[in-house]
Parts: C-alpha cells; structure tokens; sequence
C-alpha cells in the first residue's frame, strides 16, 4: 500500500499544513474563495477519455477532481487529475493561460480540488492528455495527501483514516468496488429465484438466531434494555411461518467479541430461508450466489488466495465434520463418541482436555486446529453436533447430529446453514438446554424466546437457511488478508490523544 519513504516529522508535517493557510489566506485577501463554489459542470471522467479517445481528440471537456504529482517543463506544466474513474494528465502552458493564470498555478497544492477545460490531445510520449484553457480553485486542501509521502505505511492509519487510505491506494478503491459488486451479485441472484428481501430489527428485545455475546442498550421511554441484533434469523423464520416462503436480508449484525483479522463487532451478513427446501438445497443456493459473485466481480470463477489457485464453480466437495476430523488426525468418529474419550484424543494431541470442556467443545478445537486450515477449495462440512445446532434439525437416524453445513474457502468458514427446526416442543426443549447453559455462565448461548416457539405452533414448512458473511467472502475474492481490510471504517480503539 506505499512504498519506502517514511511520513515526514510531525514539525515538517506542521509547516506544510502552515504553508498551504497561508496560501489560503492570501487567496481571501484577494476576495477569493475557494470554498465558495458550489456546483462545477464537468462533461467527461477520466475514465471515459481515456477510453474515448478516438471520438474526442481534438474536442473541448470539462473535469474536475483532485490535483495530483505536478511536473513543470519550463513554460509547461503537467499534473495529474484524479477523479472517480481513474487518472487523466493536465497541461498547463503559458501561451494557453496567459502569464498572469499561469502564475497563479503557484497558489495550487497537490490535493487541491480542481475543475479544468481543455482540449483532448496525445503528448509526444502517447499520453492521453487534456491541454488546458482554463481552470477553477474548487476546494483547498489544507493538508497534504499520502501521496506526497509515497503512500500509508501505518496500518493504524489506513483504518482510522479511510479517506487518506482511499486518495493514496488505487488498491484500497479497488476492494470496495468488488465489495459494492458482490453484494449486487448476492442481491440479484435471490431476486432472480423469487427471494423477497425485507428488513427486520435491529433491536431486539430478546437477542437471538447465534451463539454469540450481543451489545445492550437502553430505551428510556418503554425503560426496558434492548439488544443490537447478532443475527436477523428468528424474525425471518416468522416471516416463513407467515407465508413468505423465499425472504432474505442483507444487514448489519452485532456481536460483543474479539477484534482480529478476521473478526470485527459490526459486520454484514446475509440470511436467506426457503420453504420446502432443506440444507442439501442451501448447499447449491451457496455454490450458485458465491460462483455468480465471482463472476460478477473479477470476470471469473477462479482466485488465488494466499498463493494458492482455487477455483469456485461447483460442485464443491462435502465431508462430515467428524470424517474431516478422521482424515486430518487418524482419529475414529467413535472416538469422539463420548466425552471420557474425546477429552483422551485431546490430551494425545496437544488440545485442552479439561473436565468443564464439553464434547461438542473439543470436537470443534480438533476440527479448528487440524481440519479447518487445509480447508482451501470449496467445502461443505456436515453434520455438526446437536449441542451446538440449537436451531438446527436433527438426522432421523442420528439425533446427536444436526442436519447443518458450514462453508469453507482458503481456509475461511464463510457462513452457516441447516435443515431448520420446526418441531415447536423440540425447539422449546432445546431453549430449555441452552438456558441452562447461560445460567452456568455461558453468556453466549441462546435465551428463551417464548414468541418464537409460538409462532413454530402455528406451522412452520420445512425450511432451509442459511448465512453468508459478506465481508469474508470479499475477502477471498479482493484477497485481502484482514477483515478491516474490505470494511470501510472498521472498529478501533480511541485514538489516544
């Protein structure tokens, strides 16, 4: 994202920043404003000329945008214009503004916001260029851009200041037009197969739909706590019951964690829900939107992903979770039948082994540590514990495991998804365990939610779900190693003052 050159001492920095006011002080005093403007026509992006220019050459344009890398050549002066689309050259020339216009490009800075008019023309080096006859002071840049200092070599910085990450890496734009991409993708796929999408609350009185520690707040009217939704899927499955029997929703969820790589507190998830269908048909709706949203963003379905070729057309590869396990370590499904001897195949490996650890637990740190990280094409993994699928259906044959996939990618877990439990008293008594679970400490399992039981005894189909973390699957495709690296204003510390 930068290059060598470190950013300049904070006394430089200042003088610079005292240079540029002074500038702008200079302009005021001579009854100009570069603030004041408040509407510049242009006619073309960059972009476009670039692309255009067989049909332009020789015509008159307007652009506008921010000054960047000027280069003067005697009586000429080059710079370029960066807008929206791209990078266009500007040629500034004596003869073309007159002495006194001309001077006045001393009053300029890079970073400056400018408009310019001028011919479309070709230097003698082949550049695209536009030779300029006029120009505007549109919005004075009172700090320097990265872009002085050959980019953002502080990764705090990038974050904290998105803007500044944005005017100096190409790259960085680059990420979030393929996140906009993607989730255009995600959103037409659905609504091409008949999906509805809605909007459901994002506070919730009763935080449900995942395992995981939701945010509180206070609503001092009804003077009640509520929580910041950690997932949409409860009211969605109302919706089902309902008679919406293809609804989705892509939206912010909350969960009161860790930061890391590939974890941040607010994030984008997508949840869709279809009746009469089960997880074996939210396996091929997975496939068909990851593969369309590949498509759609990079033009093809195979990525590179840490130096590895992986390709995303389906099908993709299924496996139970505890065959996965088997093939990583050598350890038999039957082994990890019980907790006396999973907590035994723990201690040989290396994993914690308490007692307070329960079986579904450690099954889940022997899949994290061997199974997950070589998990670089496609996969489904299958059949999770019931324990930690409270949601989830059960296999008739085998009640200890739920009828649920999760996805992986270069080694990412990209979402969730099961056959959904529609059997409104096994759903109670599964509430009942979970509860009982929170009331030994574990903050993250599911509450009671009395009104959801209810709605099930009205009659919920058979239903498949799934979600899709938006955020890890740009990851992939943009090939960005971090999380904040595709959310555009990430969660930080204060910054310290």
């Amino acid at each position: 994202m930068g290059g060598d050159s470190p950013a300049p001492p904070a006394g430089e920095e200042s003088e610079l920043v005292r240079q540029r006011r002074d500038k702008l002080a200079r302009l005021r005093e001579r009854g100009q404003d570069p603030f004041a403007i408040t509407r510049y026509v242009r006619t073309h992006l960059a972009g476009e000329i670039h692309d255009g220019f067989d049909t332009l050459e020789g015509l008159v344009v307007r652009v506008a945008g921010r000054l960047m890398a000027r280069r003067q050549h005697g009586k000429a002066t080059f710079a370029d214009l960066r807008d929206g689309s791209g990078t266009i050259q500007l040629l500034f020339r004596v003869n073309q503004l007159g002495e006194e216009r001309y001077e006045a490009l001393g009053e300029l800075d890079d970073g400056d916001l400018v408009g310019a008019e001028g011919e479309v023309l070709r230097t003698r080096t082949g550049e695209v260029t536009v030779g300029v006859s006029s120009y505007t002071l549109l919005a004075k840049a009172l700090r320097p851009p990265p872009e002085k200092w050959h980019g953002l070599r502080d990764i705090e910085v990038r974050y904290r200041q998105r803007y500044l990450d944005l005017i100096a890496s190409e790259d960085s734009r680059r990420v979030f037009i393929v996140r906009s991409t993607v989730v255009k993708a995600l959103r037409s796929f659905l609504d091409e197969r008949g999906f509805l999408e809605v909007e459901t609350p994002m506070m919730q009185a009763i935080p449900g739909g995942a395992l995981a520690r939701p945010f509180v707040t206070h609503h001092n009217a009804l003077d009640i706590d509520l929580y910041l939704r950690i997932a949409p899927e409860l009211y969605l499955k109302r919706l089902v019951v309902g008679g919406v029997e293809r609804v989705y929703e892509i939206g912010r969820v909350f969960r009161n964690e860790g930061i890391s790589t590939r974890h941040n507190p607010e994030f984008t998830m997508l949840e869709a829900y279809q009746a009469y269908g089960d997880y074996r048909d939210m396996m091929e709706l997975m496939e068909g939107m990851v593969e369309r949203a590949a498509a759609e963003a990079l033009g093809t379905t195979g990525i590179e992903w840490e130096g590895q070729e992986i390709t995303l057309a389906p099908p993709w590869r299924r496996v139970p979770l505890l065959e996965s396990i088997e093939e990583e370590t050598g350890v038999a499904p039957s082994r990890l039948a019980s907790e006396e001897s999973a907590r035994a195949v723990c201690a040989e490996l290396g994993l914690p082994a308490g007692a307070e650890l329960a079986l579904s637990t450690m099954v889940n740190n022997l899949f994290e540590r061997f199974v997950q990280p070589k998990l670089i094409q496609p996969t489904f993994v299958t059949d999770y514990p019931t324990a930690i699928s409270p949601l989830a259906k059960a296999h008739a044959d085998n009640s200890r495991l739920a009828q649920r996939f999760e996805p992986f990618i270069g080694g990412l877990e990209l979402g969730n998804a099961f056959s959904e439990l529609n059997d409104p008293q096994e759903q109670r008594k599964r509430f009942e365990q979970q509860a009982i679970s929170r009331a030994r400490g574990d903050m993250e399992a599911h509450p009671m939610d009395e009104d959801y039981v209810r709605a099930l005894e009205y009659g919920m189909p058979p239903t498949g779900g799934l979600g899709l973390g938006v955020e890890r699957l740009v990851m992939l495709l943009a090939g960005a190693p971090s999380i904040r690296d595709v959310i555009l204003f990430p969660q930080m510390r204060p910054e310290a003052r």
